[in-house]
């Protein structure tokens, strides 16, 4: 017997709305909104990445960041962004050359410099590829972030500022993920002048 649409439809929205009701997300913003903006008066860039979903979620930051935080015709400071996982040639060449471990850590360590941040996602926190480049930033003096859920994984200890969703289930995870990075924008767009 499966579980009625409109059934299932209530009690994953529940699901979702459970794991945003933690006080967790208010203390996580207010920690991560001033690396972003003293990144952005300093002239740093930020750096994100993460695989399937989160890769998806990364390339979608940039692009919310970097642009939906302008206002008006888009005077003022920007972001500096770069999604990792967008630059296919050389995330291919250094999974087929070295090791698929080393495909954000050796783009850090080409483009990156002390000052900057590394934004890394993965929902299970234990993505071997995001924890290299998280190693990797650190030993340059690079700020790090990390968003995770199912407990946070290695990433939570790995990371200067972690974000833990409270949910065991990926797809949660991931819509907590993308709705984090909503609300950066939106505060960053909102309430912060550039």
């Amino acid at each position: 017997m499966t579980t009625p649409i409109r059934d299932y439809v209530r009690q994953y929205v529940e699901e979702t709305r459970d794991a945003l009701a933690d006080p967790y997300l208010s203390e996580a913003i207010s920690r991560i909104v001033p690396v972003l903006v003293t990144a952005r008066a300093e002239g740093r860039t930020i750096f994100f990445l993460g695989n399937g979903g989160s890769a998806s979620t990364a390339s979608h930051f940039v692009v919310d960041i970097g642009k939906a935080t302008l206002k008006g015709g888009g005077d003022g400071r920007r972001f500096r962004c770069v999604a990792l996982v967008d630059n296919v040639e050389s995330v291919t060449a250094w999974a087929n050359d070295a090791d698929y471990s080393k495909v954000f850590s050796e783009q850090l360590k080409t483009l990156g410099a002390r000052g900057d941040v590394a934004f890394a996602i993965s929902g299970s926190g234990n993505s071997p590829n995001v924890l290299e480049a998280v190693s990797m930033a650190k030993s340059m003096g690079i700020t790090t972030i990390g968003l995770a859920g199912m407990g946070g994984g290695k990433l939570k200890g790995a990371v200067d500022i972690s974000v833990v969703v409270p949910s065991n289930s990926m797809q949660h995870t991931e819509d907590v993920h993308l709705l984090i990075c909503h609300l950066l924008t939106a505060y960053l767009r909102d309430q912060v002048p550039a």
